[in-house]
């Protein structure tokens, strides 16, 4: 399956490196010289890793496509995929987004709230964005209030704090 790995970020020095704004939890398994990632929108790709390194704790990638830094800023934004198999060495506990996007969101008593859209990843928590009758509401991704998840029938069930659905 085609996951999102990273975005290339803005362009660093005028050389053709782009900063990038890592997306996995496997940076040093998906961003190898010789790796050929795949970009979202696909006209910009595919991208060959030329060059990987760590600048002041910011990744640095290269690609043999790109030669210098008006061009790496033509690529600002754009995604890089790679081929993942979504099955590999995870336990029960650990979900790929795309394997979340699109389940249905119940409460514990039952009670349809809507369809998963996103996953928010901010430094203290991850939110799932549900589109609930038509707004988006932020659920807190923790175990307290998202006890259980079956990816298999694409359920994901809350229980959800007082005010957490109120309109």
């Amino acid at each position: 399956m085609l996951l999102v790995v990273a975005r290339i970020g803005r362009a660093h020095g005028v050389n053709g490196e782009a900063t990038i704004e890592v997306r996995t939890d496997l940076p040093e398994e998906r961003f190898i010289v010789g790796s050929v990632l795949v970009t979202e929108p696909s006209s910009f790709g595919p991208l060959t890793i030329t060059s990987v390194r760590n600048h002041n704790g910011t990744l640095l990638l290269g690609f043999k496509e790109v030669k210098d830094r008006t061009a790496v800023e033509k690529l600002r934004d754009v995604l890089l995929l790679a081929d993942v198999d979504i099955s590999e060495g995870g336990d029960e506990d650990n979900f790929h987004i795309q394997e979340l996007l699109g389940c249905r969101v119940v409460t514990d008593a039952g009670v349809e709230v809507g369809i998963m859209t996103d996953l928010v990843q901010l430094p203290g928590q991850d939110l799932l964005a549900v589109d609930h009758n038509g707004r988006e509401i932020l659920i807190p991704f923790v175990l307290e209030i998202v006890p259980e998840i079956d990816v298999e029938n694409k359920v994901i069930t809350i229980t959800p704090p007082e005010g957490l659905l109120d309109e």
